[in-house]
């Protein structure tokens, strides 16, 4: 079993943020989300990613485990390399269809003052108070997109060490 390609996934998004006025040129696109339905299939994904990635560390966030995974060969699309991965296991009660299923990127400001230059979007604004690393989404059909000051592999490292 191979890692499915992002390619369509990652069209699709930067062809529809492009479409709202984001153009994404010169943000890091920081990690993307791949969703399963299962328990097996989170196992499953979690054998695949650990053969083709090292495990950065698998975390409890939101009443379940969430694993991320630095890949050995990034993906590459339209100039960008992209090495990093998240697995989310299923939570109850909140069906995801198997496969990619959102981007993050980072920026160089605070969220809120991010999201407050495009008042025309429908931002959620439910992860923009967060302790560590806040951050605002747009939601799509189908996918959604967050953007945040951080990468996910120094919020990872941030929390594997001593008092944090």
């Amino acid at each position: 079993m191979q890692l499915p390609d992002p390619s369509p996934f990652l069209t699709r998004l930067l062809k529809t943020l492009a479409n709202d006025g984001l153009v994404t040129d010169g943000w890091p696109l920081d990690h993307l989300c791949y969703r399963v339905e299962t328990t097996a299939r989170y196992a499953a994904m979690k054998e695949l990613l650990s053969k083709n990635g090292r495990c950065l560390g698998e975390h409890t966030i939101g009443g379940r485990p969430i694993a991320t995974f630095k890949l050995h060969t990034p993906f590459t699309f339209q100039g960008r390399r992209i090495d990093l991965v998240e697995l989310p296991a299923p939570k109850n009660g909140s069906p995801y269809p198997e496969g990619w299923e959102h981007a993050e990127f980072v920026v160089d400001e605070e969220p809120k003052a991010f999201a407050a230059r495009l008042p025309q979007l429908n931002w959620d604004l439910s992860g923009a108070e967060k302790q560590r690393n806040a951050d605002v989404r747009l939601n799509y059909a189908g996918f959604s997109v967050k953007f945040h000051r951080q990468a996910l592999e120094e919020v990872i490292a941030g929390e594997e060490e001593p008092n944090h």
